[in-house]
């Protein structure tokens, strides 16, 4: 197929747009560039021997989206684009609304108006909020608590919706998880700009010099070790599990929700002792009170994904762990390097 992947050169886009190649896909993708560098684009040229095409364009050019969809034949959409911090998105809701709900009902009118009805839309388990219990399940009811958060279950909401409306869509929203690793090369990674907001690159800036410690918001959750807990994947897992999914809706019109993660917590410590394993010696760190609104531990359930799609996770943390210290060293600075 040609698919389209929106948000390509960013961190989980640059990974499942190699995936992507090396199942024998053409892709084009599309990126403004905000968070993200074409470099990642290069290296995924350079590691699979196939050519990226590459359009920098914003999904809020209403105009530029159709003339893209008019121009190019688009099979199949993956669709990362959007702004994607928590704590931002706290400070600035009205930018977070605008840029990932508008951005995406721009790139569905152009699909639809282009006969373009497939799509894998890349949703969070952040929509799942505090009060699920986990490990958390597709069908439990949603409600985020941030507006991050609320701008995926708003899109989950409009595609639901199209695709109740229309059953020539095929739609795949996916849940996923903490996604951390890189490209096993080390060309590719994870690439935060400014201070990182997730675990795991904070970690690796710290291993390489970056920042001066780890800061551990809670050392007193009623968890094994007293530090929260959070399902960790390997980005080559989830790339693969955007490739099943899309295969899986080319032959099945509908709307289906799956978690893509381990289904297993590991702690803010566990993680930073593998970490720490990866680069040899220990790690300084330092235990602070809890964040605001931060849960004590969450994990899914993946099992309808290994039903469905026949994909479940295979790499260990330690993998995860060694992956992305690979990526951090070899490219102490990112793609700036």
């Amino acid at each position: 197929m040609k698919v389209l992947v929106t948000g390509g050169s960013g961190y989980i886009g640059s990974h499942t747009t190699l995936t992507l190649l090396e199942a024998g896909h053409d892709v084009l993708v599309l990126d403004n560039l905000v968070n993200s560098s074409e470099e990642s684009l290069r290296r995924v040229a350079e590691l699979t021997g196939k050519t990226v095409q590459f359009r920098q364009l914003d999904l809020l050019d209403e105009a530029g989206v159709d003339e893209l969809f008019r121009t190019e034949p688009i099979d199949s959409v993956i669709h990362f684009a959007g702004l994607k911090a928590v704590g931002e998105s706290v400070q600035q809701p009205l930018r977070y609304y605008y840029n990932n709900v508008s951005g995406t009902i721009n790139l569905l009118r152009a699909m639809d108006a282009h006969g373009v009805h497939s799509i894998v839309f890349s949703s969070s388990a952040t929509v799942y909020g505090g009060l699920n219990p986990f490990p958390y399940i597709e069908k439990m009811d949603i409600g985020s608590d941030n507006p991050y958060g609320r701008t995926k279950e708003q899109i989950e909401d409009i595609l639901s919706d199209i695709g109740a409306a229309d059953e020539r869509w095929q739609i795949a929203l996916l849940r996923y998880f903490n996604p951390v690793g890189a490209h096993p090369s080390g060309r590719i990674g994870e690439d935060p700009l400014g201070i990182p907001n997730n675990l795991v690159p904070f970690i690796a800036q710290v291993a390489v010099g970056r920042r001066e410690k780890l800061m551990v918001f809670g050392g007193d959750y009623d968890t094994p070790d007293g530090t929260a807990q959070r399902d960790y994947i390997h980005v080559m897992d989830l790339a693969d599990g955007h490739v099943a999914a899309l295969d899986y809706i080319s032959r099945h019109p509908g709307v289906f929700r799956w978690n893509l993660g381990s289904g297993v917590g590991s702690s803010v410590l566990e993680v930073l002792h593998s970490f720490e394993k990866a680069v040899g010696h220990s790690l300084p760190y330092e235990i602070a009170p809890r964040r605001a609104g931060d849960l004590p531990a969450f994990w899914a359930d993946p099992s309808a994904a290994l039903a469905d799609l026949g994909w479940s996770t295979t790499k260990t943390l330690d993998e995860m762990c060694q992956d992305h210290w690979r990526w951090q060293k070899n490219n102490p600075n990112g793609y700036s390097s």
